[in-house]
């Protein structure tokens, strides 16, 4: 399966999102028809977040995990992480108050720091997937617990085939519409088809070291949410 060249080369990815980003609250809320802020929302108000939490919001965009974070436990610490810093000056300017421009492969945070990461469209664009969930796993308290969202292929192969060239379609409509550039976002299809399947990902992270791992999947398994807790030592 050919790798998308963004996701060979960091140079291109940061480019690329630095390009989007102050439309990238709009396009996530189009291509999931106006329900990413739901799931965002309940994935957030399910996880067990103790007081005080310190939380990673890795690759997160313009924010929105910490925000909500923020929203649900006042005393909560949430950290955003991003590899694009226009993407953080959006997220500083929503009010977000910690950020950090960081590779997801080699987090600048101590082991065992964090009580919870959340992680919202960003494992499908890391260039070593397994290598970035050991790097989430080192910087996780035992017991604490990882929640990831993103586009997912789903398990029937007709309505996989018809979903992903929606989702190309979609992206080249709106890459044209935004930015007079189709491949911004058809840039979403060529990387989902190199992803590992919700199941295969629920898989990995078991066995990483990761227990009590769930999935829910939205739109026909077009997206899904794993959610999974670091084993105790």
């Amino acid at each position: 399966m050919t790798i998308p060249v963004e996701k060979r080369d960091l140079r291109l990815m940061r480019r690329m999102f630095s390009d989007i980003a102050p439309r990238y609250d709009f396009i996530t809320r189009a291509l999931s028809l106006g329900m990413d802020s739901g799931w965002k929302r309940r994935a957030v108000e399910q996880a067990p977040l103790p007081p005080a939490a310190w939380v990673l919001d890795l690759a997160c965009g313009t924010g929105d995990f910490s925000l909500l974070v923020s929203g649900r436990n006042s005393d909560a610490r949430p950290v955003a992480a991003d590899l694009t810093p226009r993407m953080l000056g959006l997220a500083r300017r929503r009010g977000v108050r910690r950020a950090v421009c960081s590779d997801a492969m080699r987090l600048p945070f101590a082991d065992r720091q964090f009580d919870a990461v959340f992680v919202g469209y960003g494992l499908r664009n890391f260039p070593k997937l397994e290598e970035s969930l050991r790097e989430i796993l080192r910087i996780t308290k035992p017991g604490g617990f990882l929640v990831c969202l993103d586009f997912s292929l789903p398990a029937r192969p007709l309505l996989r085939q018809l979903y992903l060239a929606v989702l190309y379609l979609q992206g080249a409509f709106w890459g044209l519409c935004l930015h007079g550039n189709p491949g911004h976002y058809t840039y979403i299809s060529k990387s989902l088809r190199g992803f590992v399947t919700s199941s295969g990902l629920a898989e990995l992270l078991a066995r990483l070291g990761y227990r009590e791992v769930r999935v829910t999947e939205y739109i026909f398994g077009g997206i899904a949410v794993h959610s999974a807790a670091k084993r105790e030592l």
